[in-house]
Formats: structure tokens, sequence, C-alpha cells
């Protein structure tokens, strides 16, 4: 914070030492005044300078701050761009998975055992009855039964045989996907970037503001240091202007005391020149003077 003004070094002009008939004591007062003002000048300058160099600084802060929102912006759009991709691309998956569905459920791909499970149960059933004494009835009543497995396991095998193409939009939905998984991840990355910039862009205008205050507390010194002087110079010119009255005064003072010496001159002249006329004899003082008159 700028110190102020040390009011005990200022110079103070009243009435009574402008209606002073010193002369001395004025030309004293005004190169104390003119001093002062030179001083309150300087310093004037200093404060300006000092407020300048903040006022540029603040403008530095600002201009990064812009930089990095319109990074921040760019980053944003570009954000919104591949958000708009990954919705697009979500939404092709899902209508090549609710593809995938809809065909499954007409193959009824969805219910029953799946062909490893058929498999290993006809094993099983093939198992027992090589290691098991059944009876007639019994054995007749598993030989059906696996019978039934392998005509499950048949008509199971045709459907997927069947399913070549679902396979395929299966595939190609996982791709999309995929897809849009970059996509996703791409958002998350400029997003992040994006609110880094934000946060240096909020730490920029932060900053900014900062120097802009201190340079405003610099002008308002500045503002009284110049003020002071302004009027500082405003009373030496006041005390300029009494002192070229005053001699102006003393100027008229002796021209006024020429005047009445020439003339008291002229008179004396004259009346030695009526002497002279009369025949009255001059010495040579009163011939000098007659002379100097202009009578001779």
């Amino acid at each position: 914070m700028p110190s102020t003004i040390e009011q005990s070094a200022n110079v103070e002009l009243t009435d009574d030492d402008l209606d002073s008939d010193s002369k001395g004591k004025l030309i004293k007062l005004a190169g104390k005044l003119r001093d002062r003002r030179n001083d309150l000048n300087q310093m004037a300058s200093e404060r300006a300078s000092k407020r300048d160099d903040l006022n540029a600084k603040t403008r530095e802060k600002v201009d990064a701050a812009q930089e990095h929102r319109e990074q921040r912006d760019e980053l944003n759009d570009q954000v919104q761009e591949h958000k708009s991709k990954r919705n697009e691309l979500n939404a092709e998956a899902n209508e090549l998975f609710d593809e995938v569905d809809d065909m499954k459920s007409d193959l009824e791909l969805d219910e029953g055992k799946d062909l490893d499970e058929l498999e290993s149960e006809i094993e099983d059933l093939e198992f027992k009855q090589q290691t098991e004494v059944l009876s007639s009835e019994d054995e007749r009543e598993l030989i059906e039964k696996i019978e039934n497995k392998r005509e499950e396991y048949r008509q199971r095998q045709e459907a997927l045989d069947d399913t070549d193409g679902l396979e395929e939009i299966k595939a190609e939905a996982e791709e999309v996907r995929a897809e849009a998984s970059e996509h996703h991840e791409k958002v998350t990355e400029l997003a992040d970037e994006a609110q880094e910039h934000h946060n240096q862009m909020i730490e920029a205008y932060r900053e900014a503001d900062d120097v802009r205050d201190e340079a405003d507390e610099w002008h308002e010194k500045f503002v009284e240091a110049q003020e002071a002087a302004d009027r500082h110079h405003e009373d030496f010119v006041e005390v300029q202007k009494r002192l070229r009255e005053m001699d102006k005064e003393e100027e008229e003072e002796r021209k006024s005391e020429r005047d009445k010496k020439r003339e008291e001159a002229e008179a004396e002249a004259e009346e030695i020149y009526e002497q002279f006329k009369q025949g009255e004899t001059l010495d040579t003082e009163d011939l000098m003077k007659l002379q100097k008159a202009g009578k001779l």
C-alpha cells in the first residue's frame, strides 16, 4: 500500500503572506513552493508509473483469462461433437442389439438349454445305461429319454446353424458400441481439459481483479500527489504574480521619483536661464545645469 503524502512537508500560502511588504520573504516563500511542487510532481510521476505498470499487468491477466476462455469453449465444442457422435453410435448399437434379441426370440434361442449342457446330459444318461443294471421298463424309459435329448440337441443345432446372420449383427453391434466407448473416453478427456482451462480462467480473472484494485489504490495516491502539486504550483504562481506587482510598484515609484527630479531640474534650469538673460554672471555649475537641460 503506497504511503500518503507527508502533510508537514507541504507549504501553506496565506493572505497575510500575499499582503506582506517584504519582497525577500515572498521570494523565499516562492522558492519553497517551487521546490515542494517539483517534489510532488516527481512523486505523482512515480505513482502514475506504478499505476500504469499494474494496469498493464491487469491487461496481461485479462488477456490470459480470455485465452483460457477461448480454449475452454473450443474444447467444450469438441466435447459436444464427441457426445453427439457417442449418442448416435449408442443408439445405433442399441438398435442392432434389439435386432439380435428379436432374432433370438424368433429362433427361440433364449429358451431351453445350450448344446454343451445337452451334450453333457446325454453323456450322463448313456453312462448310466452302460453301467447300471436296469429293469426292462427302466431301460426302455432311459433309451427314450436319451433319444429325446438327442432330438432336442439336433433341433438346437439346426437352429444355431441358422444364426450366422445373427452373429454378424451382434459383432457389428459390439463394434459400434466399442466405437461409442472411444468417443465417450474422448468426452471425458476433453471435458477434464476444458475444466482445467476454466479453472485457470477463473484464477486469472481473480488475479486481474486483485492487481486492478492495487492499481486503483496507486491511482488515488497519484491524484492526491498531483492535486497537491497543482495547489503548490497555483500558490507559486500567485506569489510570482505578487512579486511582479511589487516590481511594477517599485518601478513606478522610481519613475515617479525620476520624473519629479527631472521637473525640478527643468524648473531650476529655467530660473538660471532667466538670470542669464538678465545678464547675471553664471558659475560653471549653473552653466552645466543649463547645458544638461538643453538651454545652451
